[in-house]
């Protein structure tokens, strides 16, 4: 079975060629400490503790607690208020955990992340790529994305991935230096017009995270209900290039001894493969359906919807 694992022999798509200053080394030093310190503690304590610092930030410090409360209230309307404080309680600690999850595993290799990932409909994308052009995999913030985009090379998909360049120089060399090692290629987000394009020339896959509040779109969508800004991109290459578009997702499976998880590639219920609007409301209605399962998974802290909540006339202001 072919793992990707030569990605960086191919050539990488993106390159970062920013000044490195002392407190960039400084910082990535530090990182590099973490990463080795946690792989030399047990995994179920690494964990724990990944759980209890996301406890810190989330119900102590309290952080970005506003805008959970209020995404989860328009996403769950019909839930009590004891269930959604439940689960907004509980997604720092799933950010905290799975954050360690992915230093310890920032060196795992094919083989592990092959033990550690289920996945079910690998052959849809098997099936598409053998098209000859390509694949787009779209999906959110669920999960663990790092890991499934690792996994899903490591189970012999060809996949680029879309990523937004880190601030730190040092620290986005590393995270890349990670990605390859899963077998997982880079295309920064701004030169993603013409790396996408080769990729899916290429006959290859390429992942993109699409569920996240796009200003400058003039698309809008439903997601729970609520009208959401969204980015076309996905949309836009599927339809240019014939490429077919599936829905990714991935969960973390729970458990605290190991870190384990499972992949669903699911095909789109789309009228048109040409309508980009409707490939966009379809992912969401997926991902909807995929979030409704694993609701403390989801990336709850960043202001999906910034205009005024359904059946309100102001914008919330908090």
């Amino acid at each position: 079975m072919k793992t990707g694992q030569g990605a960086s022999q191919r050539g990488r798509q993106g390159t970062d060629d920013r000044p490195v200053r002392l407190a960039h080394r400084l910082q990535d030093l530090l990182l590099g400490a973490i990463v080795s310190g946690l792989r030399l503690v047990p995994e179920p304590l690494a964990l724990g503790a990944g759980w209890g610092l996301g406890w810190v930030a989330g119900s102590l410090f309290r952080i970005r607690r506003g805008v959970i409360d209020e995404n989860l209230a328009r996403a769950f309307p019909e839930a009590t208020p004891a269930w959604r404080r439940k689960v907004a309680a509980r997604v720092f600690p799933h950010i905290g955990r799975e954050g360690i999850a992915s230093l310890r595993l920032s060196r795992a290799g094919p083989e592990e992340l092959r033990e550690r990932v289920e996945v079910v409909g690998l052959e849809l994308v098997e099936a598409a790529l053998a098209r000859g052009r390509g694949a787009i995999l779209v999906t959110g913030h669920l999960g663990n994305w790092e890991i499934g985009g690792g996994a899903t090379a490591a189970w012999g998909i060809p996949l680029d991935a879309v990523v937004q360049r880190q601030r730190n120089p040092a620290f986005n060399e590393r995270i890349q230096r990670m990605r390859e090692t899963f077998g997982v290629r880079v295309i920064y987000r701004h030169e993603a017009a013409r790396g996408v394009l080769r990729s899916l020339r290429e006959g290859r896959a390429v992942a993109l995270l699409a569920d996240q509040h796009a200003a400058r779109s003039d698309l809008e969508v439903p997601f729970f209900g609520e009208p959401a800004r969204t980015a076309r991109g996905p949309a836009v290459f599927a339809t240019r290039t014939g490429a077919p578009m599936l829905l990714a997702e991935v969960y973390r499976i729970p458990g605290w001894r190991r870190a384990r998880y499972r992949i669903r590639f699911e095909p789109l219920d789309v009228g048109s493969p040409t309508d980009e609007a409707g490939l966009m409301a379809a992912f969401h209605r997926a991902l909807e359906e995929g979030i409704r399962r694993a609701p403390e998974q989801y990336f709850w802290p960043h202001r999906r919807w910034k205009g005024p909540r359904a059946g309100t006339g102001a914008a919330n202001q908090r």
